[in-house]
């Protein structure tokens, strides 16, 4: 079964041969696991579409390749698709490797909203079984942000009691959220968005590219990473950015028109990646305008601001929970943050 978590127009990071920007990440990994030193347990941390869990699967493809760290090159050796074992990984049929992820809900057959605790004893169980071939047993967690309360836990009792041989790549959007417990048993590995001529490259590998104008507005939107490169190209981001803005600049009559069109197209059951793009640039312009306000002295914009942000934050996890109109919460969002920017008496 496809990922469905994988964007139209990505490759898989399982069987991506390609991998920019983070030459420094992966020269450091492939010294550290030579020296033999290397920690038991790295969580990568950045934002989301970067390239971690491409590092990930490039440097278990490494480890798994050279099961002796004084045998392994000093640089990462680029996945073979010819070699056996990399077939094995990309087909996930590695014994020697677990990809940790939110599983799919039996009956509505849609990915679940968090890595549950079944999931982590089946890490649990693979680590506690000796590896056929005597190679190190690696677990993969994509992503760490994912675990519930209860699977958190659970993984931090194996990270505070690891067998021997194995080794854990953690991958988080948002290592803040993580409870601190696991963050003190990982090595931490900060990679950094992608400048614009490796992210430009990345797509050139993708065979997608922007054009024109839209080349370098893309690029500034998606703030280096492909992911979000891929939404603005794939899935009309640019456009609907450019309603979303519509909206907010408008006459009355205007916006409501343009509001309307805008509700309907990311509410549609297939736009479902549109509409979580739509809720990703609304909360970030959101905290965006109250950063500026709190700076310009403007504190009772940045108030309403902020609040308007906890506000819907709290309303799409209620939508999610009860499955409620799409529809109608991008209406009432988009409503709230106009009714939000008009000056009050406060703001004069």
């Amino acid at each position: 079964m496809a990922d469905e978590l994988l964007l139209e127009g990505a490759v898989e990071p399982s069987r991506n041969r390609h991998l920019f920007g983070h030459g420094e990440a992966e020269a450091y990994l492939a010294q550290s696991y030579r020296s033999g030193k290397g920690h038991h347990a790295l969580l990568l941390e950045g934002a989301a579409g970067i390239g971690k869990a491409t590092l990930a699967f490039r440097f278990a493809n490494h480890v798994l390749h050279f099961p002796h760290p004084a045998d392994a090159p000093d640089q990462l050796i680029t996945p073979d698709h010819a070699s056996p074992l990399t077939r094995q990984i990309i087909a996930g049929a590695s014994h020697d490797l677990l990809h940790l992820k939110r599983p799919v809900d039996s009956k509505s057959g849609k990915l679940k909203t968090a890595i549950t605790v079944e999931e982590v004893r089946r890490a649990g169980h693979f680590l506690s079984q000796t590896s056929g071939t005597g190679n190190w047993r690696i677990v993969i967690v994509d992503a760490a942000d994912d675990l519930n309360r209860n699977a958190a836990n659970a993984i931090l009792k194996i990270l505070e009691e690891p067998p021997k041989n194995a080794m854990f790549l953690l991958i988080s959007h948002a290592p803040g959220r993580l409870l601190p417990t696991i963050r003190s048993r990982c090595l931490p590995l900060r990679l950094r968005p992608l400048a614009a001529v490796d992210l430009k490259a990345a797509l050139g590998a993708l065979g997608l590219s922007a054009r024109g104008q839209d080349e370098e507005r893309m690029a500034a939107l998606a703030n280096g990473s492909v992911a979000e490169a891929l939404k603005l190209v794939n899935y009309g981001g640019l456009e609907i950015i450019d309603a979303y803005d519509a909206v907010l600049k408008g006459t009355s009559a205007e916006a409501r028109l343009v509001m309307h069109k805008l509700a309907d197209t990311v509410s549609k059951r297939e736009n479902e990646t549109v509409f979580d793009f739509l809720l990703g640039h609304v909360d970030g312009d959101i905290k965006v305008r109250a950063r500026g306000a709190a700076f310009a002295g403007n504190l009772s914009l940045a108030e309403r601001l902020a609040g308007l942000s906890s506000e819907i934050a709290a309303d799409v996890a209620e939508a999610d929970a009860y499955n409620l109109d799409r529809r109608q919460l991008a209406l009432d969002l988009l409503s709230r943050l106009r009714t939000a920017l008009e000056p009050s008496g406060a703001d004069a």
